[in-house]
């Protein structure tokens, strides 16, 4: 097997290395070509090579795997589709909904690649925090895609020893719980840092999962699915680790830091800064409330203190509990 691996961040490097120890050959592409670092700590897998040449990542390939940012995989995409190379499988592994247009990161592939490229896509998704991966801390993740045969090879490709993949047709419901999962999670670690305790936390997680859940129907998700790993393991996982980087982002917020200063911090892409605002517009569209990412949007874009979003939260009306 011959992988094209799109992206050279932390997760793409540390599922580049699982791929690799297992003998897959892999040629690593990152737009930036300040890569030395990179090459000098792996120069010695000769099975592992890297460049900024997309063309070179795509030619002679069995398979592309992409962990880009949400936001960033249609310019990818779009350079791909204008080199007009024969189109392998891609496996999809950043989370996240596209601004403006509402779209799952799967629907961003058929959006530019074309619809014949459906039964071409799948997703890697579910609690896999990249600092516990590389550890090799047993994690359970989903193998999604809508193709029966597709969706076997990925869990084959990825599983290892302590890399459990479970399979899962429902590639919608997979790549949505992975993405929604940020704005609770931001949440979570805003009320952790106001030292509300575990039961406001416990309330945050359940009824963030509601709506998830309530929002996930408008792309045909299986409910079942957003149950599961890729929808309640994530968030659970991104929810209580100080590892998570929207959970260090939340926190970062309550201790009075500005979005912007506590981005820098974190160092890396705060997806749930992008995510919030994308699935609060399709929440919008389609009438459907969501109070805890409309707060986690109103602390972010609307300069709301956290103490006061949370305090906004808590007055709400009390309506009957339906999950």
């Amino acid at each position: 097997m011959k992988i094209g691996y799109l992206g050279a961040g932390a997760w793409g490097s540390c599922l580049a290395k699982l791929l690799v120890e297992k003998g897959y050959k892999v040629k690593q592409w990152n737009k930036k070509l300040s890569l030395d670092g990179v090459f000098e700590r792996k120069k010695e897998q000769e099975n592992l090579v890297f460049t900024s040449n997309l063309q070179e990542v795509l030619v002679d390939i069995d398979i592309i795997v992409e962990s880009v940012t949400a936001q960033g995989l249609r310019s990818v995409l779009e350079k791909i589709l204008a080199l007009r190379l024969a189109g392998p499988p891609i496996v999809l592994t950043s989370k996240g909904i596209e601004q403006h247009s509402g779209l799952l990161l799967s629907e961003v592939v058929v959006d530019v690649l074309g619809a014949e490229y459906t039964s071409r896509i799948g997703c890697i998704s579910g609690p896999s925090l990249e600092c516990e991966v590389s550890k090799k801390l047993p994690t359970s993740v989903v193998g999604a895609s809508y193709d029966h045969r597709l969706m076997m090879e990925i869990c084959d490709l990825f599983s290892a020893p302590y890399f459990r993949v479970y399979p899962n047709e429902d590639l919608a419901g997979v790549c949505f719980g992975g993405a929604m999962k940020n704005n609770i999670a931001i949440a979570c670690a805003i009320a952790d840092g106001l030292g509300f305790g575990a039961d406001a936390k416990a309330a945050l997680i359940t009824r963030g999962l509601h709506e998830i859940r309530k929002l996930s129907v408008v792309k045909g998700c299986r409910p079942e699915t957003i149950n599961g790993l890729s929808g309640l393991g994530d968030l659970c996982a991104t929810c209580f680790s100080i590892s998570s980087r929207n959970y260090k982002f939340g926190r970062l917020l309550a201790e009075g830091y500005t979005p912007h200063q506590a981005q820098q911090r974190v160092g890396m892409v705060i997806e749930g800064m992008y995510t919030c605002i994308a699935s609060r517009q399709l929440a919008q569209q389609h009438g459907i409330d969501i109070p805890i990412t409309e707060a986690v949007y109103s602390i972010i874009y609307e300069t709301l203190a956290p103490k006061r979003a949370v305090e906004a939260l808590l007055s709400r009306p009390v309506k009957h509990e339906q999950l």
